[in-house]
């Protein structure tokens, strides 16, 4: 009995030891008081402690959901032999990102032309940089009068995508964008004063303007350079508190055809790739029984044919409102159909040489570093800009978007050719015009300016609704059927705390 007590104790010693010591195992939090390695706390009034926001969490920026990132396979299908050859597969990996659940809208920009008209009332050209091409809806063998005149400024067209954009109007409601979102937060916390409007509509020097009265989330973090709108009180946000959102900008081409897919992995992690469109079926309709025979998307069916008759129809014989027809897997509604919508890249025919295998992207202009934590590192390479954004000036500009771009190699930091072939823009003309000129007539002419936009229109044949299809425009040029849609770099995790 005695021996069996003993074994009974030793087991039970045994299993208590063998608790503590799971629990002590599992105990992998860092402390986010004080610091783990030194034992000084955080947030301190005194002693030099680290300012840190321990209740980070990123949030959702408005009318964006997250695209959980991962590897798929980037590039023209197997089914689509008729495919032109200038979109190679390739498997690739994007980050975590967000992006717009709908295309900018009308309205959206109708709120940016007008914010621009209040700021910038004494400049007419900054005022016309900010209006969409209105005339672009103009053809000389059909009636769009009524297009030219309405489209962009009636309310009956107020959620239907804007269009009549170029990519660098696009570029700049981005920069837009993301200065009024951050700029709402910050008087929402009562960190700056509210816009001084009446000291705006009083000012006759545009410049003055955008250096005193704009805000700019750059302007607000490195203050080496100018105070933020409203000045700024003693507890100042930091880039390292993660209050602010980062930038909005567009998505890259990787990033936009990752997302039109919506691929959904299953339950061993695996994604089956290969469909010909944002939705499983090949077929342009809805197959299942409760929706059977609803259009999925906004297309030209034929040559003449816009949008068929009556129930039999996509009900698009322009584009749609915004949130027409089925979202993805992810949420997005008219990823292809209804317009197209511009990319991040520069376009280049052999997207396949050289490409990266995580986060691939052609269009890098690398400034050096702009800033350190602590401010700027060479104030006098910086200005404010006639719309009261933050510019570098200086001259060291690593400018990479010929980098490896077709038939030979370049340098990485020279952008320098082989063979005693002029370098960078002359270069990319040479290269796909060998007389120099324009181009023939089959194509336009590639060249550094020119930007990938995909997903197919409201005029486009089914073709071109599959999401790795591409084609190109200048990016100062617009048309009746390009837009846009925003995207954000996701920080951190890529997935959603639980």
């Amino acid at each position: 009995m005695k021996i069996c007590d003993k074994i009974v104790g030793i087991v039970l010693i045994a299993l208590i030891a063998t608790m503590v010591s799971c629990k002590s195992s599992s105990n992998n939090q860092i402390p986010t008081k004080y610091s783990n390695t030194t034992g000084w706390a955080y947030n301190g009034k005194t002693g030099g402690g680290l300012k840190i926001n321990n209740a980070y969490h990123e949030k959702t920026p408005p009318n964006m959901v997250l695209i959980v990132g991962g590897t798929f396979t980037m590039g023209r299908n197997a089914e689509q032999l008729a495919q032109t050859a200038n979109s190679f597969q390739r498997r690739v990996t994007v980050n975590s990102f967000y992006m717009d659940q709908y295309d900018i809208t009308n309205e959206n920009w109708l709120e940016y032309l007008n914010w621009t008209k209040e700021v910038f009332h004494n400049s007419p050209a900054i005022i016309e940089r900010a209006k969409p091409n209105e005339a672009v809806w103009r053809d000389n063998l059909a009636y769009n009068e009524p297009y030219v005149e309405n489209y962009f400024q009636h309310v009956a067209y107020r959620h239907y995508p804007v269009v009549g954009v170029t990519w660098e109007q696009a570029m700049d409601y981005c920069e837009w964008r993301t200065d009024r979102v951050n700029e709402k937060i910050l008087i929402d916390m009562k960190k700056i004063k509210p816009t001084q409007w009446d000291a705006i509509r009083k000012s006759t020097n545009p410049q003055e303007i955008a250096d005193k009265y704009i805000f700019s989330t750059k302007k607000y973090y490195y203050t080496n350079f100018n105070e933020p709108v409203g000045g700024r009180d003693t507890s100042k946000i930091n880039m390292s508190d993660g209050i602010l959102f980062p930038y909005f900008r567009l998505p890259t081409e990787a990033e936009w055809e990752y997302a039109a897919y919506g691929y959904k992995s299953d339950k061993n992690g695996e994604v089956e790739n290969g469909q010909l469109y944002p939705w499983p079926s090949s077929q342009m309709r809805r197959p299942d029984k409760k929706y059977a025979g609803e259009f999925m998307a906004n297309f030209a069916r034929g040559r003449g044919d816009m949008m068929g008759v009556n129930h039999n129809s996509d009900k698009g014989i322009i584009p749609m409102p915004v949130n027409s027809f089925f979202p993805n897997n992810y949420g997005l509604y008219c990823m292809v159909g209804n317009v197209n919508q511009w990319v991040l890249d520069v376009y280049r025919p052999m997207n396949e040489m050289e490409t990266k295998g995580y986060n691939p992207y052609r269009g890098n202009v690398f400034e050096p570093v702009r800033f350190n934590r602590m401010g700027a590192q060479n104030a006098a390479d910086y200005k404010v800009d006639s719309l009261g954004r933050l510019r570098y000036v200086g001259k060291e500009i690593d400018d990479v978007r010929n980098y490896r771009d077709g038939s030979m190699s370049s340098s990485a930091n020279s952008d320098a050719w082989t063979d005693s072939i002029p370098t960078g823009n002359a270069a990319t003309a040479l290269m796909y015009s060998p007389t120099g000129d324009k181009l023939d007539e089959l194509a336009p002419a590639i060249s550094n300016y020119s930007r990938v936009y995909k997903g197919g229109s409201w005029k486009d044949k089914p073709y071109w609704l599959n999401p790795s299809t591409r084609r190109y425009l200048d990016q100062n040029k617009s048309t009746d059927d390009i837009g846009f849609r925003c995207a954000m770099t996701r920080l951190g995790s890529p997935l959603k705390s639980k």
